[in-house]
Formats: structure tokens, sequence, C-alpha cells
């Protein structure tokens, strides 16, 4: 974790403050904050028994309410007046928000909305927001051509996912930059969190409060939800090669991938929430580097002495060729860098899966 301020912070306000990443940031927030305050619906799709958390931290205040309703901030507000928001709570599921794309929009949008409408109308405007935005904005992101010029292809289609055909000829993938990257989502999951982003910016300039908008690339490690089948793949490929089957790779499985542990997203959203300054771009926070999604299932298979993965073709409606992340901002305006390779961390995800009780292969 960076570290934390001399002084108390006063409040923090966290919504979906149970999950996964709330859960990693509660020790380091009470230790930066008189109070932190947690506002959480627990849906079954991540929280299986409707109950607290075991690992979110004893000190940490959990209101179980829903975001999207005006109620819910006229009943937390009045008492709470954060300093700082950390605003988590999302739906996630890139797949998913194809099928049910009201249930993001309902979420990541209006949720957004109750929340500033909220903090307006209760005279509670806090000092800064932190917003976990997602790489998912950027969708195929630029690409370069063989003559140095950069393109944006958009989203891949049927017809050339078909055919095999998965990447854009005579051009390679570029870095995930905020400064030089313009976002053009190919998921309603990303564009719900490309609208979250704007609206959130226009209303703080309006109000006078920092932003700090954090852009995740792919978050994995410990305390991942084993029963959430949008939580990503890192899990799943652990799972699969636990019960001894081959993973299988969609595409060619040379699909590129910023994998980043959970450890080092939690010190960079605190990092967010404590930093002395903000920056008026979104901040794009990975692992420095990419890895390709054989490889991530390689070296599972190879952690769990697991058959070789194998590639099936396979593909997803809504899924990004290649997508990693230029830190160099984040690193400077927060003081913040990762410090786990992905051998580490899926090293400690996999330990922390083989202590989970009644965890079944995939």
């Amino acid at each position: 974790m960076p570290n934390t301020p001399a002084q108390p912070l006063g409040t923090v306000l966290v919504t979906g403050g149970a999950g996964f990443i709330g859960c990693a940031i509660s020790p380091a927030l009470l230790e930066a904050f008189d109070r932190v305050v947690v506002v959480d619906n627990l849906h079954p799709q991540i929280h299986a028994t409707g109950e607290r958390p075991a690992t979110l931290a004893d000190g940490v205040e959990l209101v179980v309410a829903d975001i999207t309703e005006a109620a819910t901030w006229d009943r937390v507000l009045p008492e709470v007046k954060p300093d700082v928001v950390i605003h988590l709570a999302a739906e996630t599921g890139t797949g998913q928000s194809l099928e049910e794309s009201t249930r993001h929009a309902h979420v990541n949008v209006v949720g957004t909305s109750q929340l500033l409408d909220g903090l307006n109308r209760n005279k509670a405007l806090p000092r800064r927001i932190v917003l976990t935005s997602s790489r998912a904005v950027y969708g195929e992101g630029a690409w370069r051509r063989a003559d140095g010029s950069l393109f944006y292809p958009g989203q891949r289609t049927s017809e050339t996912l078909d055919k095999s055909e998965w990447d854009f000829a005579g051009a390679e993938p570029t870095a995930m930059n905020a400064a030089e990257t313009f976002p053009a989502p190919v998921s309603v999951y990303g564009a719900t969190k490309l609208a979250q982003e704007n609206m959130l910016a226009a209303w703080a300039k309006s109000y006078g409060v920092e932003t700090a908008i954090l852009r995740l690339q792919n978050v994995y490690g410990p305390g991942q939800s084993l029963i959430n089948p949008y939580t990503g793949i890192m899990s799943l490929f652990c799972r699969m090669a636990m019960g001894g089957r081959s993973i299988p790779l969609y595409e060619d499985g040379a699909v590129r991938r910023d994998f980043i542990l959970i450890d080092d997203i939690a010190s960079a959203v605190v990092a967010g929430a404590t930093s002395e300054r903000t920056h008026p771009s979104p901040l794009d926070i990975g692992s420095g580097e990419f890895q390709t999604i054989g490889t991530a299932a390689e070296t599972i298979a190879a952690r769990y002495d697991a058959p070789a993965p194998h590639v099936t073709g396979q593909y997803r409606q809504g899924d990004v060729r290649h997508a990693w992340a230029d830190i160099t901002a984040a690193k400077s305006v927060l003081g913040w860098e990762p410090r786990y390779n992905l051998a580490q961390g899926i090293e400690r995800l996999a330990d922390w899966i083989d202590t989970q009780p009644d965890v079944k292969p995939a």
C-alpha cells in the first residue's frame, strides 16, 4: 500500500465496498481515514449468502442498500457527509452486458446519477470522488500501420471473426494511454463506464469537486468471487486446471491482456483517494506489461500439473483483441507502481483458491 497520510482524512464513503476491490482496500482506508462507510446491496451474483464478507475489515460500517435508489442517499448522506467518495459499485460483465443491457445501464449510469444527485440534494459535496473505470472504454484502442500512422479499427465483426481473422492486417496494437488513445467502447459495459466518466467529470467541475478516474485493466487475485461467472478468466482457469482439465483458449490463444493483481489495484485506488494531487485526465492502471492469454493459461496449468492448454478458435462478442496500459502518468501522479508480476500473482491466487472450502473444479 502507498504511504498513508500522517493525519486522518475524515470520512470516506465507498459504493460497492463489500466487493472484491472494496474488501481489499478496506484495511488501508481504516488507516488513512477516521471513518469508513460502505454502501453495498450484497448482490447474490457476488455474495451467495447475503452476509457481510469476512474479508471486509473490522471497523468498516456497512450499509446494505441499493445505490440506484434516491432513498438510499437521503438516508445515508445526512449522517455520513463524506470527505472522499470511492465509487466502485458497477455491473462488470462484458459479455453479460450484451444480454442484460438495461441492468448494466441502470446500475452503472443511473446509480452514478443518483449518487451525484444525492450528494447535491443533501448538501454533502465531498472534496474528491474516485471512480474505478475500465480499459473497456477504449474498445480496440489505437493500432499503428507500418508507416507509423495510427488508426482506430473499431469493433471486429462476426464476419471477420468467423474467418479467424483475429488481428487487423498490416498493423500492430498500441498501449492504452488516456492522454493519447481515444475511447471507443465496443461493449455495452464499456459504454456505461465511459458514461460514468463523462457524467462525473461534468458534475465535478461544476461543483469544484476533485476527481480521480482510474481505468483498470484485468484485475485478479485472492478474494475474487468464485461463484460469479463474469469475474474474469484467471480464477476460472485455476479451477479448470485443479480439476485436471486442459484450459481452452479462445481465438488463437495470442490475445494480449494486462493482468494486474488485486494488491496492486488496491494500492492504486487508495493512492487515488489519499494523494495530494489529482490529474485532469483519467489514469491507466495496469501491470505495465502485457501477457497473452496462452501464457497465463500455461503458467496456471504448470502450477497445477494440468494438461497443456488448447486453442479452440471460439470467440466472444464484445471482446477486444489486445489491451494493456501505459502506466507512466499513474506512476507520476499517484506515486504508485505495481509490485507483482504474472507468476507471483498466479501463485498468490492459486494458493488462496487451494485454501477455500467447497471449491469445485470448473
